[in-house]
């Protein structure tokens, strides 16, 4: 968790209304803790490793050379993070921040106009348009041109494949890496089969741990809308376009996540991870507490945030009059 000689307060004066929060020097914030389990992930050139892999007639789970330790990129994670949070706004009735130039070398034609048309603004125009240079909450949170940090800090995913070497308390998780050999072999009859050319592919699998994500300003609309998103990507796990990493065809990429209590303890989170232990009834309790009150708060807040920008939404946005839950997901 983020420590210091004096704890940071939630910054509510840009907002209007009351919010009832928790204590910050009470939970985890202003760090969040994403759990994450994942069957198998193919992020492309996004793992990095520490040790070389050893051919399957070689391989013996006791050797050290086996106990392939590493990182899954924050690239691949971000991107996938920061379209749940667009999805949020453009559920909500807004524009996102698009992540791309408008004179970028895109591999489509015209593919930087037909986003702006399907739910985005030109990057940075939330804060030409403003009178401040604070921009959309996207923009905000991601960053934007030059030297504009995003408030999000993203890390990236250490992993090892020995569960007593996994710290979860620094965004860490147990996963095995593999590399996945594949003979790519003609269709043709004359060719009897004959391999074209030989494909690898770095993987991980059974990803089970976390991933910590930490909030440079403590604003309650940032972590509604990471509350928001990741309740989205969750509930469309499933679904190509939410899926993370590459592969996705081949069924890599299916997350299960949710954000872990903030309200629990350092030990309470470890807790969260030992397969001997069950949750405590403070814990319990504070489920209850995080779902009854502060939960509903943090979204209030990125509701008043947006209808402020946009002036057009009545309802909370998390409890849309008239929503389509399948459209929304389990928001």
């Amino acid at each position: 968790m983020t420590g210091g000689s004096e704890s940071p307060s939630f910054s509510v004066g840009h907002l209007d209304g009351e919010f009832e929060l928790p204590p910050v020097d009470e939970s985890t914030l202003p760090d969040l803790y994403l759990d994450f389990e994942v069957d198998l992930l193919a992020p492309g050139d996004g793992v990095v490793t520490d040790r070389h892999h050893a051919s399957a007639d070689r391989y013996e789970a006791d050797d050290a050379m086996n106990q392939i330790r590493g990182q899954i990129s924050p690239f691949t994670l971000s991107g996938w993070l920061r379209h749940g949070c667009e999805r949020v706004l453009q559920i909500a009735g807004m524009t996102a921040c698009h992540p791309g130039e408008p004179n970028a070398d895109y591999m489509r034609a015209d593919v930087y106009d037909r986003d702006l048309s399907q739910g985005y603004h030109e990057k940075g125009a939330c804060v030409e348009a403003g009178d401040t240079d604070a921009g959309c909450v996207v923009y905000e949170l991601f960053g934007g041109f030059g030297d504009k940090p995003g408030e999000l800090l993203r890390r990236p995913i250490r992993f090892s494949p020995v569960r007593s070497q996994v710290d979860v308390l620094r965004g860490e998780a147990e996963a095995h890496f593999r590399q996945l050999h594949t003979q790519v072999r003609s269709r043709n009859d004359e060719d009897g089969g004959q391999p074209l050319r030989h494909a690898t592919r770095d993987v991980v699998g059974n990803v089970e741990g976390t991933w910590l994500l930490s909030l440079r300003s403590l604003n309650p609309e940032f972590v509604g809308l990471l509350l928001e998103a990741v309740s989205l990507l969750n509930s469309k796990s499933d679904t190509f376009e939410f899926q993370l990493g590459g592969a996705r065809n081949f069924g890599a990429g299916i997350a299960d996540v949710g954000v872990v209590n903030p309200l629990y303890t350092e030990r309470e989170i470890r807790r969260v991870y030992n397969r001997a232990q069950n949750a405590t009834t403070a814990m319990q309790e504070k489920d209850d507490e995080w779902r009854e009150t502060y939960r509903e708060e943090f979204t209030r807040a990125l509701q008043e945030r947006v209808s402020g920008a946009d002036g057009k939404l009545d309802a909370p946005i998390d409890r849309p009059e008239g929503a389509d839950e399948g459209e929304r997901g389990d928001l």
